[in-house]
């Protein structure tokens, strides 16, 4: 037998196909129930998009630990081999708005969300280990020159490269972006990172700094611009399509989890500053070690509820990981979970995406719009005699030495602290035809700028990072602003 519609209320609805009227074919009145509700609610079905990583796709799954690594970390989910942990996993490009294209030339986001026994732990990165900038104070200036143009209503080649040719530690990340692996060919064929660094801490006591490496085991695949632009037009929905599709057939893609540690004492000597996001860490100095693999095996029920809803903060730690002093990091300790409270209110952490699974949150938080969790008649105040939840006393992990006066520095300068030669380097690992598809695409971009004081102001950072990078590049700028005269 059916289910009996009702309001939201839960009265039973007589009629849902015929608004009540004043006679027949008369005025709508504004006592119906049921018309004006459903209205009132069609109106707010949509809330603010994500000002970055709007449109985004996503998949539930697990994390396998594999290996042992209790040595450096005491979090829970970690401590035994075979141990699976409930993830959610949210991929997503980052300068399109909710409705763009998948197949565009864009970092991807890759937002885990682990639902361990100590609490959630989230780790937000993208499929590029480096990113644009590195102090978070740049960050909106950065995304604005990227989005639409407040005049045009479009994105603009000049905004872009003007903003990047005040910005030299942008190099690295954009000879990421316009090399091949700029247009992953879907979400299941590109890797993952942790980008920023994070701080282990085991049992001991004994503190390391971490670089998280997801490896897809689908093989990379990309597209070249050609393929993506018929692609977006053909299919703008093509990552999410091939990400849903492959799970319905239960081909469920897989990632294997390796991380670089590096003990604390070798930062302050290390060759350049290792909390600098701009900057890889040679996997000569700190090879890769594996931790465990991930797999995602069911799509979600509704995308609005738990991909659109789902709120990701790197300030979800728990015991035995912490944060570092990586600049962007500490900026998005704050940012990440303010944009959530603007988006989602200030109880999003209750919905069922967000919400702990292996354990339960217990706090005083009250109140506040959606508000599921009231706390009945318990305190909302601590410390209480009424048996109210207490603290542990047992920080999640290890201090930070700081020393030295407040005030807007730039970071300790390291013996390698340049912004251009791991871009280089990058450069020179890549085969002949790579290059050639790097510089076509770069100059294709940079070659669409309409003044050229930009373009002069920008193309000694390739000169700096590499002299053939820079001389083939100049050359095809050259070339092809001289066409479009």
């Amino acid at each position: 037998m059916s289910k009996i519609l009702t309001t939201e209320s839960g009265a039973p609805v007589a009629d849902n196909q015929n608004s009540a009227q004043a006679g027949i074919g008369g005025p709508v009145l504004i006592q119906d129930q049921q018309l004006i509700e459903k209205l009132a609610r069609f109106n707010r079905e949509r809330i603010p998009e994500r000002i970055v990583h709007a449109r985004g796709s996503g998949a539930h799954g697990y994390f396998e630990v594999t290996d042992d690594v209790t040595g450096f970390t005491r979090a829970a989910f970690l401590n035994t081999v075979g141990k699976r942990t409930d993830v959610f996993l949210r991929f997503s490009t980052v300068a399109g708005n909710l409705g763009a294209a998948d197949a565009v030339r864009d970092p991807r986001g890759f937002a885990l969300k682990f639902y361990t026994e100590e609490g959630n732990y989230d780790l937000v990165g993208n499929n590029t280990p480096v990113f644009f900038i590195k102090d978070p104070i740049k960050f909106p200036d950065f995304i604005h020159s990227q989005k639409r143009d407040p005049f045009t209503g479009m994105g603009e080649a000049d905004n872009v490269w003007d903003y990047w040719s005040y910005s030299p530690e942008s190099l690295h990340q954009i000879t990421w972006l316009f090399g091949d692996r700029g247009i992953p060919a879907s979400y299941r064929h590109m890797n993952g990172y942790g980008s920023h660094t994070y701080q282990w801490v085991a049992e001991d006591g004994s503190a390391y700094w971490v670089k998280y490496h997801f490896k897809t085991n689908q093989g990379i695949r990309c597209l070249d611009a050609g393929q993506a632009a018929e692609l977006a037009g053909q299919d703008p929905d093509s990552h999410q399509r091939d990400l849903h599709q492959a799970i319905e057939r239960g081909i469920f893609p897989s990632w294997t989890v390796y991380v670089q540690l590096m003990p604390v004492a070798d930062a302050p000597d290390y060759k350049f500053n290792p909390f600098d996001l701009t900057k890889v860490w040679p996997h000569a100095d700190y090879p890769l070690q594996r931790v465990g693999r991930l797999v995602l095996n069911r799509n979600p029920d509704n995308v609005f509820a738990e991909v659109e809803q789902a709120a990701f903060s790197p300030n979800n730690f728990v015991p035995g990981i912490g944060a570092s002093p990586d600049k962007m990091l500490q900026g998005r300790l704050f940012a990440y979970a303010d944009a959530h409270r603007y988006r989602l209110g200030v109880n999003h952490t209750q919905l069922a995406i967000n919400a702990p699974k292996a354990t339960e949150a217990n706090n005083y938080g009250r109140d506040g719009y959606s508000a599921v969790n009231a706390g009945g008649r318990a305190k909302n105040y601590e410390p209480n005699s009424y048996d109210g939840p207490r603290q542990t006393d047992a920080p999640l992990a290890a201090p930070t030495a700081v020393a030295g006066w407040t005030g807007t520095h730039s970071a300790a300068q390291h013996a390698k602290d340049d912004d251009f030669f791991q871009a280089g380097e990058l450069f020179r690992l890549m085969s002949e035809s790579e290059q050639e598809r790097l510089i076509a695409n770069l100059a294709g971009s940079i070659g669409s700028v309409s003044r050229d004081d930009v373009v002069e102001r920008v193309l000694p950072f390739f000169h700096a990072a590499d002299a053939d990078y820079g001389r083939r590049l100049e050359a095809a700028v050259i070339a092809l602003r001289a066409e479009a005269e």
